[in-house]
Protein backbone atom coordinates (compact mmCIF):
# COMPACT_ATOMS: atom_id res chain seq x y z
CA UNK A 1 0.00 0.00 0.00
CA UNK A 2 1.12 3.64 -0.98
CA UNK A 3 1.86 6.10 1.83
CA UNK A 4 -0.73 9.17 2.88
CA UNK A 5 2.54 11.37 1.30
CA UNK A 6 1.98 9.00 -1.99
CA UNK A 7 -1.38 9.25 -1.86
CA UNK A 8 -1.25 13.07 -1.53
CA UNK A 9 1.32 13.59 -4.42
CA UNK A 10 -0.86 11.69 -6.47
CA UNK A 11 -3.87 13.81 -5.74
CA UNK A 12 -1.80 16.97 -6.62
CA UNK A 13 -0.74 15.21 -10.21
CA UNK A 14 -4.89 14.85 -10.86
CA UNK A 15 -5.73 18.35 -9.71
CA UNK A 16 -2.61 19.05 -12.64
CA UNK A 17 -3.71 16.98 -15.38
CA UNK A 18 -7.09 18.56 -14.89
CA UNK A 19 -5.18 22.12 -15.41
CA UNK A 20 -3.39 21.46 -18.18
CA UNK A 21 -6.60 20.11 -20.06
CA UNK A 22 -8.28 23.04 -19.62
CA UNK A 23 -5.78 25.65 -19.73
CA UNK A 24 -5.03 28.32 -22.80
CA UNK A 25 -2.00 29.52 -22.49
CA UNK A 26 1.19 27.75 -20.55
CA UNK A 27 1.35 28.25 -17.12
CA UNK A 28 2.08 31.80 -16.02
CA UNK A 29 5.72 32.45 -15.60
CA UNK A 30 7.01 29.86 -17.88
CA UNK A 31 9.82 31.35 -20.10
CA UNK A 32 9.87 30.77 -24.01
CA UNK A 33 12.10 27.85 -24.72
CA UNK A 34 15.34 29.25 -26.60
CA UNK A 35 16.45 27.48 -29.62
CA UNK A 36 18.45 24.86 -29.02
CA UNK A 37 21.03 25.31 -32.10
CA UNK A 38 20.97 22.27 -34.65
CA UNK A 39 24.87 21.97 -34.01
CA UNK A 40 24.24 19.97 -30.87
CA UNK A 41 22.77 17.02 -33.38
CA UNK A 42 25.48 17.15 -36.07
CA UNK A 43 28.53 19.25 -35.10
CA UNK A 44 31.80 16.83 -34.46
CA UNK A 45 33.62 18.82 -32.64
CA UNK A 46 30.31 19.12 -29.83
CA UNK A 47 29.42 15.36 -30.20
CA UNK A 48 33.07 14.29 -29.10
CA UNK A 49 32.81 16.79 -26.02
CA UNK A 50 29.27 15.07 -25.18
CA UNK A 51 31.09 11.68 -25.71
CA UNK A 52 33.53 12.48 -23.76
CA UNK A 53 31.74 14.41 -20.68
CA UNK A 54 28.71 13.32 -20.71
CA UNK A 55 28.78 9.66 -21.99
CA UNK A 56 31.64 8.23 -20.38
CA UNK A 57 30.51 9.56 -16.88
CA UNK A 58 26.92 8.42 -16.69
CA UNK A 59 24.42 5.92 -15.12
CA UNK A 60 24.45 3.25 -17.79
CA UNK A 61 21.91 0.37 -17.98
CA UNK A 62 24.00 -2.81 -18.84
CA UNK A 63 21.67 -5.45 -18.05
CA UNK A 64 19.40 -7.26 -15.45
CA UNK A 65 20.22 -9.99 -12.71
CA UNK A 66 18.71 -12.96 -14.76
CA UNK A 67 21.75 -12.52 -17.25
CA UNK A 68 23.88 -13.78 -14.32
CA UNK A 69 22.18 -16.84 -13.30
CA UNK A 70 24.86 -18.25 -10.78
CA UNK A 71 28.00 -17.99 -9.49
CA UNK A 72 30.74 -17.63 -12.31
CA UNK A 73 28.49 -16.41 -15.17
CA UNK A 74 28.94 -13.29 -17.14
CA UNK A 75 28.04 -11.31 -19.65
CA UNK A 76 29.77 -8.55 -22.16
CA UNK A 77 28.61 -5.51 -22.94
CA UNK A 78 29.57 -3.07 -25.80
CA UNK A 79 26.77 -0.39 -25.75
CA UNK A 80 28.76 2.44 -23.64
CA UNK A 81 31.12 2.10 -26.60
CA UNK A 82 33.70 -0.35 -24.88
CA UNK A 83 33.64 -3.79 -24.24
CA UNK A 84 32.86 -4.39 -20.78
CA UNK A 85 32.70 -7.70 -18.55
CA UNK A 86 29.84 -8.03 -16.27
CA UNK A 87 30.27 -11.13 -13.70
CA UNK A 88 28.85 -12.84 -10.84
CA UNK A 89 31.57 -13.66 -8.47
CA UNK A 90 31.71 -16.84 -6.94
CA UNK A 91 30.56 -14.78 -3.77
CA UNK A 92 28.16 -13.98 -5.82
CA UNK A 93 28.76 -10.11 -6.18
CA UNK A 94 28.17 -8.50 -9.19
CA UNK A 95 30.92 -6.67 -10.83
CA UNK A 96 32.27 -5.32 -14.05
CA UNK A 97 35.23 -4.89 -15.82
CA UNK A 98 36.98 -3.16 -19.08
CA UNK A 99 37.44 -6.17 -21.16
CA UNK A 100 40.73 -5.74 -21.20
CA UNK A 101 43.99 -8.05 -20.09
CA UNK A 102 46.39 -5.69 -18.16
CA UNK A 103 49.20 -7.19 -20.77
CA UNK A 104 48.65 -5.94 -23.84
CA UNK A 105 45.25 -5.26 -24.18
CA UNK A 106 43.78 -8.78 -25.62
CA UNK A 107 40.13 -8.86 -24.71
CA UNK A 108 39.33 -11.71 -22.10
CA UNK A 109 36.20 -12.52 -22.91
CA UNK A 110 35.33 -13.26 -27.01
CA UNK A 111 32.04 -13.97 -26.71
CA UNK A 112 28.62 -12.41 -25.70
CA UNK A 113 28.50 -14.53 -22.63
CA UNK A 114 29.32 -17.48 -20.31
CA UNK A 115 30.30 -19.10 -17.68
CA UNK A 116 33.97 -19.46 -15.61
CA UNK A 117 35.44 -19.76 -12.75
CA UNK A 118 38.20 -17.09 -13.94
CA UNK A 119 39.53 -14.84 -16.93
CA UNK A 120 42.06 -15.99 -18.95
CA UNK A 121 43.74 -14.07 -21.92
CA UNK A 122 44.09 -15.93 -25.06
CA UNK A 123 46.66 -14.09 -26.16
CA UNK A 124 49.24 -14.73 -23.56
CA UNK A 125 47.58 -16.58 -21.20
CA UNK A 126 47.01 -14.74 -17.96
CA UNK A 127 45.12 -15.80 -15.43
CA UNK A 128 42.11 -13.02 -12.89
CA UNK A 129 39.61 -14.08 -11.01
CA UNK A 130 36.05 -13.19 -11.47
CA UNK A 131 36.99 -10.42 -8.52
CA UNK A 132 39.51 -9.39 -11.38
CA UNK A 133 42.99 -9.75 -9.29
CA UNK A 134 45.79 -11.28 -11.62
CA UNK A 135 46.73 -14.42 -10.45
CA UNK A 136 48.74 -16.16 -12.95
CA UNK A 137 51.49 -14.85 -15.30
CA UNK A 138 53.48 -17.21 -18.26
CA UNK A 139 56.91 -17.05 -18.13
CA UNK A 140 57.24 -14.50 -14.72
CA UNK A 141 60.98 -15.25 -14.72
CA UNK A 142 61.18 -12.42 -17.40
CA UNK A 143 59.08 -9.72 -15.78
CA UNK A 144 61.49 -8.83 -13.06
CA UNK A 145 60.41 -7.18 -9.94
CA UNK A 146 56.76 -7.82 -11.18
CA UNK A 147 53.99 -6.69 -8.92
CA UNK A 148 50.78 -8.76 -9.34
CA UNK A 149 48.91 -6.92 -7.05
CA UNK A 150 49.47 -3.39 -9.14
CA UNK A 151 47.91 -5.19 -12.46
CA UNK A 152 44.40 -6.61 -11.88
CA UNK A 153 41.49 -5.49 -14.08
CA UNK A 154 40.32 -2.17 -14.50
CA UNK A 155 37.14 -2.33 -12.80
CA UNK A 156 33.85 -0.13 -13.71
CA UNK A 157 31.68 1.33 -11.14
CA UNK A 158 28.39 -0.91 -10.89
CA UNK A 159 25.50 -0.39 -9.20
CA UNK A 160 22.16 -1.94 -9.00
CA UNK A 161 18.48 -0.69 -9.13
CA UNK A 162 16.42 -3.53 -8.21
CA UNK A 163 17.14 -5.86 -10.54
CA UNK A 164 18.61 -3.56 -12.93
CA UNK A 165 22.60 -3.36 -13.48
CA UNK A 166 23.97 0.20 -14.20
CA UNK A 167 27.72 0.88 -14.89
CA UNK A 168 29.40 4.39 -15.21
CA UNK A 169 32.99 5.11 -16.05
CA UNK A 170 33.71 7.75 -13.59
CA UNK A 171 35.16 6.35 -10.78
CA UNK A 172 33.85 9.29 -8.93
CA UNK A 173 30.20 9.15 -10.03
CA UNK A 174 27.65 9.92 -7.69
CA UNK A 175 25.91 6.84 -6.38
CA UNK A 176 23.15 5.92 -8.63
CA UNK A 177 20.13 6.34 -5.81
CA UNK A 178 21.43 9.59 -4.62
CA UNK A 179 22.41 10.19 -8.61
CA UNK A 180 18.26 9.48 -9.08
CA UNK A 181 17.07 11.65 -6.15
CA UNK A 182 13.33 11.97 -5.78
CA UNK A 183 12.98 9.42 -9.00
CA UNK A 184 13.89 6.59 -6.29
CA UNK A 185 11.14 6.48 -3.84
CA UNK A 186 8.34 6.56 -7.12
CA UNK A 187 10.12 3.86 -7.97
CA UNK A 188 9.71 1.70 -4.95
CA UNK A 189 6.13 0.51 -6.00
CA UNK A 190 7.60 -1.22 -8.58
CA UNK A 191 9.48 -3.70 -6.65
CA UNK A 192 12.30 -3.87 -9.31
CA UNK A 193 14.02 -6.02 -7.68
CA UNK A 194 11.57 -8.86 -8.14
CA UNK A 195 11.01 -8.31 -11.43
CA UNK A 196 12.13 -11.50 -13.99
CA UNK A 197 13.50 -10.39 -17.59
CA UNK A 198 11.40 -11.61 -20.64
CA UNK A 199 12.80 -10.53 -23.62
CA UNK A 200 15.57 -8.05 -25.25
CA UNK A 201 15.84 -7.27 -28.86
CA UNK A 202 17.73 -3.63 -30.47
CA UNK A 203 17.13 -2.12 -33.75
CA UNK A 204 19.40 0.31 -35.29
CA UNK A 205 18.79 3.50 -36.90
CA UNK A 206 20.73 5.95 -39.25
CA UNK A 207 20.53 9.08 -37.05
CA UNK A 208 21.77 10.70 -33.93
CA UNK A 209 20.99 9.09 -31.07
CA UNK A 210 19.36 12.34 -29.49
CA UNK A 211 16.73 12.73 -32.62
CA UNK A 212 15.24 9.50 -31.26
CA UNK A 213 15.48 10.00 -27.61
CA UNK A 214 13.80 13.29 -28.19
CA UNK A 215 10.57 11.65 -29.68
CA UNK A 216 10.13 9.71 -26.33
CA UNK A 217 10.24 12.74 -24.26
CA UNK A 218 6.89 14.35 -25.24
CA UNK A 219 3.83 13.17 -26.41
CA UNK A 220 3.46 16.40 -28.53
CA UNK A 221 3.97 13.56 -31.57
CA UNK A 222 0.95 11.41 -30.98
CA UNK A 223 -1.96 12.70 -33.17
CA UNK A 224 0.39 12.34 -36.24
CA UNK A 225 2.82 9.07 -35.65
CA UNK A 226 0.19 6.79 -33.01
CA UNK A 227 -2.88 7.88 -34.91
CA UNK A 228 -4.07 4.59 -34.90
CA UNK A 229 -2.18 2.72 -31.51
CA UNK A 230 -1.77 4.96 -28.50
CA UNK A 231 -3.10 7.83 -29.45
CA UNK A 232 -6.41 6.28 -29.60
CA UNK A 233 -6.61 5.89 -25.87
CA UNK A 234 -4.17 8.68 -24.29
CA UNK A 235 -4.88 12.41 -23.57
CA UNK A 236 -1.61 14.52 -24.88
CA UNK A 237 -3.24 17.62 -23.87
CA UNK A 238 -3.26 16.42 -19.89
CA UNK A 239 0.41 15.33 -19.74
CA UNK A 240 1.80 16.61 -16.97
CA UNK A 241 5.87 16.64 -16.30
CA UNK A 242 8.05 16.65 -13.32
CA UNK A 243 11.68 18.03 -13.82
CA UNK A 244 14.28 16.80 -11.63
CA UNK A 245 17.43 17.31 -10.65
CA UNK A 246 20.93 16.21 -12.64
CA UNK A 247 18.19 15.35 -15.84
CA UNK A 248 15.76 13.03 -14.94
CA UNK A 249 12.09 13.64 -15.34
CA UNK A 250 8.90 11.71 -15.31
CA UNK A 251 5.73 12.30 -18.19
CA UNK A 252 2.56 10.98 -16.64
CA UNK A 253 -0.45 10.92 -20.14
CA UNK A 254 -3.83 10.02 -18.76
CA UNK A 255 -5.71 7.47 -20.37
CA UNK A 256 -9.42 9.30 -21.67
CA UNK A 257 -11.39 5.98 -20.18
CA UNK A 258 -9.64 5.94 -16.45
CA UNK A 259 -11.14 2.44 -16.57
CA UNK A 260 -9.62 1.54 -19.46
CA UNK A 261 -7.72 -1.86 -19.33
CA UNK A 262 -5.33 -2.90 -22.07
CA UNK A 263 -7.15 -6.09 -23.31
CA UNK A 264 -3.41 -8.07 -24.14
CA UNK A 265 -2.87 -7.87 -20.80
CA UNK A 266 -5.82 -9.24 -18.72
CA UNK A 267 -5.20 -12.39 -16.58
CA UNK A 268 -1.40 -11.57 -16.90
CA UNK A 269 0.40 -11.89 -13.05
CA UNK A 270 0.53 -7.99 -11.74
CA UNK A 271 3.07 -6.14 -9.37
CA UNK A 272 0.70 -6.05 -6.12
CA UNK A 273 2.02 -2.71 -4.92
CA UNK A 274 1.52 -0.87 -7.90
CA UNK A 275 -0.90 2.35 -7.15
CA UNK A 276 -3.98 2.80 -8.74
CA UNK A 277 -2.71 5.98 -10.16
CA UNK A 278 0.22 4.10 -11.77
CA UNK A 279 -1.94 1.33 -13.18
CA UNK A 280 -4.78 3.50 -14.78
CA UNK A 281 -2.01 6.16 -16.35
CA UNK A 282 0.76 6.21 -18.76
CA UNK A 283 3.44 7.20 -16.76
CA UNK A 284 7.37 7.62 -18.24
CA UNK A 285 10.35 7.89 -16.26
CA UNK A 286 13.46 8.97 -17.64
CA UNK A 287 16.98 8.09 -16.06
CA UNK A 288 19.34 10.64 -17.99
CA UNK A 289 20.78 10.64 -20.50
CA UNK A 290 18.72 7.31 -22.40
CA UNK A 291 16.68 5.02 -20.12
CA UNK A 292 13.36 5.65 -20.47
CA UNK A 293 10.77 3.07 -18.64
CA UNK A 294 7.32 3.21 -18.67
CA UNK A 295 5.71 0.86 -15.86
CA UNK A 296 2.79 -1.10 -15.88
CA UNK A 297 1.25 -3.70 -13.83
CA UNK A 298 1.63 -6.76 -15.98
CA UNK A 299 5.48 -5.96 -17.08
CA UNK A 300 7.83 -2.77 -17.93
CA UNK A 301 9.51 -2.36 -21.09
CA UNK A 302 13.45 -0.53 -20.90
CA UNK A 303 14.38 1.46 -22.97
CA UNK A 304 17.89 2.72 -24.23
CA UNK A 305 19.14 4.74 -27.12
CA UNK A 306 22.93 4.77 -27.50
CA UNK A 307 25.18 6.49 -29.89
CA UNK A 308 27.28 4.19 -32.58
CA UNK A 309 28.48 7.25 -34.13
CA UNK A 310 27.06 10.91 -35.19
CA UNK A 311 24.34 9.37 -37.21
CA UNK A 312 23.59 6.27 -35.97
CA UNK A 313 22.04 4.84 -33.18
CA UNK A 314 21.22 1.62 -31.66
CA UNK A 315 17.84 1.01 -29.70
CA UNK A 316 17.26 -1.75 -27.08
CA UNK A 317 14.13 -2.43 -26.08
CA UNK A 318 13.40 -4.90 -23.24
CA UNK A 319 11.20 -6.45 -21.27
CA UNK A 320 10.55 -7.20 -17.36
CA UNK A 321 7.82 -8.55 -15.55
CA UNK A 322 6.73 -10.48 -12.25
CA UNK A 323 6.58 -13.99 -11.91
CA UNK A 324 7.28 -14.94 -15.03
CA UNK A 325 9.30 -18.07 -15.77
CA UNK A 326 11.51 -18.04 -18.63
CA UNK A 327 10.81 -21.89 -19.70
CA UNK A 328 7.21 -21.85 -19.47
CA UNK A 329 6.38 -17.67 -20.61
CA UNK A 330 2.66 -16.82 -20.42
CA UNK A 331 0.73 -16.83 -23.72
CA UNK A 332 0.05 -13.22 -24.30
CA UNK A 333 3.90 -12.36 -24.24
CA UNK A 334 4.35 -12.54 -28.34
CA UNK A 335 1.50 -10.70 -28.90
CA UNK A 336 1.80 -7.88 -26.09
CA UNK A 337 5.97 -7.57 -27.41
CA UNK A 338 4.59 -7.82 -30.99
CA UNK A 339 2.23 -5.31 -30.37
CA UNK A 340 4.50 -2.88 -28.78
CA UNK A 341 7.10 -3.60 -31.25
CA UNK A 342 4.60 -2.05 -33.95
CA UNK A 343 4.59 1.45 -31.77
CA UNK A 344 8.15 1.38 -31.16
CA UNK A 345 8.38 1.21 -35.08
CA UNK A 346 5.97 4.16 -35.54
CA UNK A 347 8.50 6.11 -33.87
CA UNK A 348 11.38 4.95 -35.38
CA UNK A 349 9.88 5.66 -39.48
CA UNK A 350 10.59 8.84 -39.65
CA UNK A 351 14.17 9.01 -37.77
CA UNK A 352 16.46 9.01 -40.96
CA UNK A 353 15.02 11.79 -42.62
CA UNK A 354 14.74 13.85 -39.53
CA UNK A 355 18.45 13.08 -39.62
CA UNK A 356 18.95 14.42 -43.26
CA UNK A 357 16.60 17.78 -42.72
CA UNK A 358 19.32 18.25 -39.66
CA UNK A 359 22.31 18.35 -41.46
CA UNK A 360 20.96 20.43 -44.27
CA UNK A 361 20.83 24.57 -44.83
CA UNK A 362 17.12 24.60 -43.50
CA UNK A 363 17.24 23.85 -39.99
CA UNK A 364 19.29 26.05 -37.83
CA UNK A 365 18.10 25.17 -35.01
CA UNK A 366 14.94 23.37 -32.46
CA UNK A 367 11.78 25.23 -31.35
CA UNK A 368 9.62 23.46 -28.83
CA UNK A 369 6.80 24.40 -27.09
CA UNK A 370 5.94 23.67 -23.52
CA UNK A 371 4.89 20.36 -23.79
CA UNK A 372 8.45 19.65 -25.12
CA UNK A 373 10.12 21.07 -22.10
CA UNK A 374 11.88 17.59 -21.28
CA UNK A 375 13.90 17.90 -24.34
CA UNK A 376 15.32 21.51 -23.36
CA UNK A 377 15.51 19.71 -20.13
CA UNK A 378 17.21 17.33 -21.26
CA UNK A 379 19.84 20.04 -23.23
CA UNK A 380 20.52 21.88 -20.37
CA UNK A 381 21.76 18.93 -18.35
CA UNK A 382 24.48 18.02 -21.08
CA UNK A 383 25.96 21.64 -20.98
CA UNK A 384 25.93 21.23 -17.35
CA UNK A 385 28.04 18.08 -17.45
CA UNK A 386 30.11 19.43 -19.92
CA UNK A 387 30.42 22.28 -18.70
CA UNK A 388 29.06 25.76 -20.25
CA UNK A 389 32.68 27.22 -20.85
CA UNK A 390 33.44 24.23 -22.50
CA UNK A 391 30.51 24.47 -24.89
CA UNK A 392 31.27 26.76 -27.86
CA UNK A 393 28.89 29.72 -27.79
CA UNK A 394 27.18 28.95 -30.97
CA UNK A 395 26.00 25.54 -29.52
CA UNK A 396 25.37 26.35 -25.75
CA UNK A 397 21.96 26.43 -24.55
CA UNK A 398 20.64 29.28 -22.19
CA UNK A 399 19.81 27.53 -18.95
CA UNK A 400 15.79 28.98 -18.30
CA UNK A 401 14.08 25.72 -16.39
CA UNK A 402 16.25 25.70 -13.43
CA UNK A 403 12.70 27.48 -11.28
CA UNK A 404 10.69 24.32 -12.47
CA UNK A 405 12.99 21.47 -11.36
CA UNK A 406 11.29 19.52 -8.08
CA UNK A 407 14.19 18.75 -5.77
CA UNK A 408 11.67 16.45 -3.15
Amino acid sequence: MLDLAADRGHERDLDRMAWERDRTTPPEGFPALPTIPAARYVDPDFLELERQAMWNKAWLYAGHVDQLPEPGSWFLTRNTGTPIVVCRTLSGEIKAFYNTCKHRGAPLVKEDQGTSRGFVCGYHGWSYTLDGKLTAVRDKRDFPDFDMACHSLSAVRCELLGSLIFLNGDPQAQPLIEHIGPMAAHLEELQLETLRLVDSRSYEVDCNVKVLLDAFLEVYHLKSIHENTVDRFLDHRAMIVTLWPNGHSRMVTPNRRPDWVDPGTKGMPEIPTVSEFTATNNISYHIYPNFVMPPAPTGIPLLQFWPLGPRRTRVVSSWVAPDHDPANPHPLWETRIKNWERILYEDLQFAPQIQESVEGPGFAGMSLNYQERRIYHWHEELDRRIGAEHVPPAARVEPVLAPFVEHG
